[in-house]
């Protein structure tokens, strides 16, 4: 039987050190030996859902735990038990008679995974095995599935929405119950379901919300995901000046116009721009651009593809943007500069790669900070300069980010709009970094732009404010909670301070 060590009271640190608390118990949960998917997933079920028993009987709150790698302090449970997923990592496929009668979804395009999985792992075998991939992802992989679903992580891949776009099916447990929660038209067979350990549960909004299910409706032990054919990227990254006028062009969708200015005539598959906000469109810009390649066995390994100033040299440089902030500008000119290469001459190969490769775990970095605000793409024109301002006025010395994607499903889906653009604040962890980003949030609103904010990062979010951001779309993600969980005493388990702040139990 999957099997629980229990490691009892310490304080527990999430992966980039940026958050941490003292918990009453850290549970890991682990796999035993077993012959199929099926066995697997009614083995940890009845694991997770004694625990669950025991801690609602205790009166204690619980948190279901990935690889610990949002910035924000969601995953915290002061006080409380942490169950830690990683170990749930297995990964199954599908045949025909495992899904529901009439379900023409062709079987070979799915892969069952346990919650637990790094999304790291879910490519290689997707990629390896299945020769399928994965739509779009983080921009580093060391989140767990249920964990990136649960807080919406995006990929910025223009045409696609987020990482819980390619959920089909979730299992979710709870002290009660253990359900499959999938849209009405049902997705799994019966009968798989029923040897699962669980109990179907068709209702579109309760699947809408559990694709994004923020840690609060249960824990989340297996997902179906859907995936594409197998593909490549090539990856083009170059430092040069970006102009307002591009990104006016960015801000309007005109891709393809500009890729061409990268001396590229196509459409990318993912646009990102890296600006100096001391300096938006006179100092260089690190720009990276990748487009989707038809698969082939015979393409070279990539190697080491630079993640750029948001992962790297910028957050090794934290102490000197704070100490000498009247050199802020320049030293973040200075450290962008080195963290990518000059444009790549005419005629030399392109690094190329499977997403998966091309999108590896990064190493955790201390003293980072992580803030985001997503708002639509028709906006950034007016945003650009209003997000900068304000950043800047209050002594933000990180570097500003733009990515792109299409509108998330799940009904707390920040990246909401029909066409987004993602402004994200990476590097120096401090007092002026948060208060850079609350001032950003400010002139948003005077300005009247909508906007939503990530929920693994730094976002200034309370209960009023998810509110007022969500309105009809948390009303009804509260009553698939209900639905999910009918016994308050069931909730109350998941009644964690953070959650509880941000308004998230019924």
């Amino acid at each position: 039987m999957a099997h629980a060590v229990r490691r009892g009271a310490q304080v527990w640190e999430n992966y980039h050190g940026t958050a941490s608390c003292a918990l009453a118990d850290r549970i890991e949960l682990w796999n035993d030996a077993v012959s199929s998917g099926r066995q697997a997933l009614s083995e940890a079920a009845v694991l997770v859902q004694g625990l669950l028993r025991e801690a609602k009987a205790a009166g204690v709150t619980v948190r279901p735990v990935g690889s610990g790698w949002s910035p924000a302090p969601i995953a915290m449970s002061p006080g409380g038990w942490q169950f830690e997923m990683p170990r749930l990592n297995r990964t199954f496929r599908l045949a025909a008679g495992d899904l529901a009668a009439g379900n023409a979804v062709d079987p070979a395009t799915l892969i069952l995974t346990q919650g637990g999985a790094l999304v790291d792992e879910i490519n290689d075998r997707v990629e390896g095995e299945l020769h399928r991939s994965l739509r779009t992802t983080g921009a580093s992989n060391g989140q767990t599935i249920a964990g990136a679903c649960a807080t919406g992580t995006h990929g910025s891949v223009i045409g696609a929405g987020g990482i819980q776009d390619h959920v089909r099916a979730v299992q979710i447990v709870t002290p009660t119950d253990v359900w499959w929660v999938e849209p009405s038209a049902g997705f799994l067979g019966d009968a798989f379901i029923a040897a699962s350990g669980a109990r179907p549960l068709r209702d579109d909004d309760a699947f809408a919300a559990a694709r994004l299910a923020v840690g609060s409706l249960g824990v989340v032990t297996a997902l179906v995901l859907e995936t594409v054919p197998r593909f490549l990227v090539e990856v083009f990254q170059a430092k040069r000046i970006v102009a307002h006028a591009e990104i006016d062009m960015l801000g309007s969708g005109d891709f393809r116009g500009f890729s061409r200015l990268l001396g590229r005539d196509e459409d990318p598959y993912f646009v990102q721009v890296i600006v100096n906000p001391s300096n938006p469109t006179k100092g260089k810009a690190l720009v990276k651009t990748m487009y989707r390649r038809d698969w082939r066995p015979d393409y070279p390994q990539p190697g080491v593809v630079p993640l750029g100033a948001s992962y790297d040299t910028l957050s090794l440089l934290g102490d000197l943007l704070e100490r000498f902030p009247f050199l802020r500008g320049w030293l973040l000119q200075k450290a962008m500069e080195l963290s990518y290469p000059d444009a790549p001459k005419p005629g030399e190969a392109l690094p190329i790669g499977t997403w998966g490769e091309i999108t590896e775990t990064h190493t955790p970095l201390g003293n980072l900070f992580n803030g985001s605000v997503t708002v639509p793409r028709a906006e950034l024109c007016r945003a650009f300069d209003t997000i900068l301002k304000a950043y800047t006025s209050g002594g933000g010395s990180n570097s500003v980010t733009i990515r792109f994607m299409d509108a998330a499903t799940g009904l707390l889906a920040p990246a909401r709009f029909d066409h987004n653009a993602v402004i994200d604040f990476d590097g120096v962890r401090s007092a002026a970094s948060l208060d850079s980003y609350r001032r950003v949030v400010a002139a948003l609103d005077a300005a009247g732009i909508s906007f939503g904010r990530h929920w693994a990062k730094a976002n200034a979010l309370d209960a009023a404010r998810v509110r007022a951001d969500y309105g009809e779309r948390l009303t009804r993600w509260l009553a698939a909670q209900v639905r999910i969980m009918p016994d308050a005493g069931d909730r109350a388990v998941f009644h964690a301070p953070e959650l509880a702040r941000l308004g998230l139990i019924a």
